[in-house]
């Protein structure tokens, strides 16, 4: 985003100008958040982050094709960069006897110091800045309606029948074969709600919990817990609405049928810090074992709710504070889901991290009547440089919201915290009805607002029109599961053009295939009867397009493949219901440049031939077609006229003139080149029937009158 890459450049070309001029002592404050400067000042517990200037090159991540692949590149690259320039540092911090912890996540170190150790660490020139790492509280300002603790069945609850996640579970799609992820106040992980689904077990939290509340105000789960714990309630909540249904008719969640791990990001009191959101972010683009060991990057979650934000209030005056940090999570394949903040209802009011990054996709809170809660923040988001960002993305229900409760019963809360859990659900949702989808960030996101219900406002936020949409109130609008499932699984193929022509040399050689969807497209792309010849080593690497729009599939020969037409077959996800749609194309290989045809009629020196004559020839072994010349001189230099031909002949579509000496010649084509010319034959045109006049026969056009009589 040029915002934040501008903020970057600004601040390294400040240090590069300091440098140059030689720094005045007190440079290194430059580098320093105010709020740790203050801190700092009164004694030796102030919590700061330590960002290095060196920070990992991500981007390569989205050209790999699947999750897995992006998580990997993405965790090797930060623990390479990180590897390879925290050591002086580290080495420097241990010399002071400070306690410290490295992270890779971004390039960063968590600090406890004084001012002394601050501006030790800020005169360094391999670090960039240091950051606040203030304790954040939980934003629960909008008062909560009377709590239900009922265990009673009430089946499904409004809210999640108004988005249609029901209506998606009757198609047999519920969240099956996702996992979500949430880093919140902790989870009651034995709740009814929330037992059955839960990734781990009684005895099995490796890879599945972590906690990073590591000091002495853990509260009544203590620090470092072993298994999931919540001293709040708040995660419980959240949780519910993502996947909660205890089978005995309260089906509080949207994606029963998903799989859910977790990570403790505040205390009891709903408090927690940069450091800790960013530590629970680590966990999850590679889980570890409860030491910490052991990761896996393929038990990574393929969204995280985020029910949290970091005000300025509190210490987090920089707005990048943990902006690398969610790049890096959207750069694994990972959604990352966030309330917009609970400071509505004025325009410009999404302004805490991580809700104000594009890189995460955050949720406004609409009540049951789909209007606007009033606590709901409203965008757009102010921007360093001046420009602004549209936010929020997607609306979701936030207002009287029913879930599980940390006692193990249920309860109502009303807060954006309670919309962002549904919109995560419907990631589940969408991913388990097209797990191709998995990873690709950008699709998932379309589509959920695409097919949202459009909501429209008169506030006028960022001069928002009447009737647009986007806007900075709604975003896209109210999130509508049905609709989106439905825009997935019903469409519509056209694949064009309907006959491809492949010059098949040795190597890889992409042939491209434009494929307009109406609705929807997935796997698999397949070759028809006859397919690849044996032992060509021919291949497809499938695609998927995000609806609505086009795509370039990509056919990939790796091989010598042999000469022939073949017939290609791209087909679609079919729906529960049945239906489904395929195209179908053809692939004409060749190999290298055809050779020369040989000209038939007329025939060279021919007297007497029509107008419009019907010029043939012989085939040319590997040809695709034939470009025909006509000229009036033998060099073929003054060419009166010239066309394509698929067949082995061609009428020219005007007439030629009469008594006139005409030259005409073939050339063979294919995608590999073009063939040889063929021999120039030679021919005269004539008007009228022949007449034998004076005993010349057969033409002798100098016994013809001009007339034809």
């Amino acid at each position: 985003m040029r915002f934040r890459q501008s903020v970057c450049a600004f601040g390294l070309m400040m240090l590069a100008a300091w440098a140059a001029m030689g720094a005045a002592p007190d440079q290194w404050r430059a580098k320093v958040d105010p709020w740790v400067l203050d801190k700092a000042r009164f004694g030796v517990g102030t919590e700061f982050i330590v960002f290095l200037s060196e920070q990992a090159d991500l981007s390569g991540a989205a050209l790999l094709p699947t999750k897995v692949e992006k998580g990997r590149f993405v965790v090797d690259a930060l623990r390479k960069t990180a590897a390879e320039t925290q050591r002086p540092v580290l080495d420097s911090l241990k010399a002071l006897g400070v306690e410290h912890r490295a992270y890779w996540i971004s390039n960063m170190i968590w600090v406890r110091g004084d001012v002394d150790v601050v501006q030790g660490m800020a005169e360094r020139k391999d670090v960039f800045h240091i950051h606040a790492n203030p304790t954040v509280r939980l934003d629960e300002r909008p008062q909560a309606p009377p709590a239900d603790k009922s265990k009673a069945a009430t089946a499904v609850e409004w809210n999640i029948a108004l988005v249609g996640a029901d209506d998606v579970w009757a198609l047999g799609i519920d969240g099956e074969d996702a996992v979500v992820a949430g880093q919140d106040t902790g989870y009651f992980w034995e709740h009814p709600a929330l037992v059955n689904a839960y990734r781990g077990g009684p005895g099995d939290h490796a890879y599945n919990w972590h906690d990073a509340i590591h000091e002495s105000d853990g509260g009544a789960c203590g620090i470092d817990s072993p298994e999931p714990c919540d001293g709040h309630g708040h995660g419980t909540h959240t949780m519910g609405t993502i996947i909660g249904d205890d089978g005995l008719g309260n089906q509080v969640g949207m994606a029963p049928g998903a799989r859910w791990i977790g990570c403790r990001n505040m205390n009891d009191a709903g408090a927690g810090t940069p450091i800790t959101y960013a530590e629970c972010y680590q966990f999850f683009i590679e889980p570890t074992d409860l030491n910490d060991e052991n990761p896996d990057v393929t038990k990574a979650p393929d969204v995280i709710n985020n029910s949290w934000g970091c005000p300025p209030s509190e210490g987090c005056d920089d707005p990048n504070i943990l902006l690398s940090v969610v790049q890096a999570v959207r750069a694994a394949g990972i959604v990352t889901v966030h309330s917009a903040g609970n400071d509505g209802s004025g325009c410009s009011t999404i302004r805490d991290p991580a809700a104000i990054y594009d890189e995460s996709f955050s949720v406004g809170a609409t009540k049951i009547d789909d209007n606007i809660a009033y606590f709901s923040s409203r965008g757009p988001v102010i921007i360093i440089d001046g420009e602004t960002l549209l936010k929020p993305d997607i609306s979701a229900p936030g207002l009287n919201i029913r879930s599980s409760t940390v006692d193990g019963g249920y309860g109502s809360k009303n807060g954006t915290s309670m919309a962002g859990p549904h919109v995560a659900g419907l990631v589940a949702l969408i991913l388990s009805a097209r797990p191709d989808m998995t990873g690709d960030i950008d699709g998932v996101e379309t589509v959920i607002q695409q097919s949202a219900v459009p909501l429209t406002t008169t506030q006028g936020c960022g001069d928002d029109a009447g009737d647009a949409v986007p806007n900075n109130v709604y975003g896209w609008g109210r999130i509508d599961a049905s609709a989106a499932i439905s825009f997935l699984l019903d469409f519509s193929l056209n694949v064009t053009p309907e006959v491809l022509e492949v010059c098949a040399a040795p190597g890889s050689h992409p042939v491209e295939v434009s494929v307009q969807t109406l609705s929807g497209f997935s796997e698999p792309i397949t070759l028809g009867a006859g397919g690849w010849p044996e032992g060509t080593g021919g291949n497809f690497l499938p695609g998927v397009v995000t609806p609505p729009a086009v795509s370039t599939l990509t056919i990939t020969t790796t091989d010598v493949a042999v000469a022939g037409t073949y017939s290609v077959v791209v087909s679609g996800l079919s729906s529960p219901s049945g239906s489904s749609d395929d195209a179908n194309l053809e692939l004409m290989i060749f190999e290298g440049v055809p050779s020369a045809a040989s000209l038939t009629e007329p025939a060279d020196g021919a007297n007497g031939v029509a107008p419009a004559p019907i010029l043939s020839w012989s085939e040319a072994p590997g040809a695709a077609g034939f470009t025909v010349e006509v000229a009036t001189d033998s060099a073929m230099s003054n060419v009166v006229y010239s066309a394509f031909s698929q067949n082995a002949f061609h009428t020219p579509a005007t007439a030629l003139d009469s008594l006139t000496r005409y030259f005409w010649r073939v050339r063979s084509v294919n995608p590999c080149g073009d063939g040889p010319d063929s021999e120039v034959f030679e021919f005269t045109t004539w008007v009228g029937p022949p007449i034998f006049v004076d005993g010349f026969e057969n033409g002798d056009v100098s016994a013809w009158s001009t007339d034809g009589s």
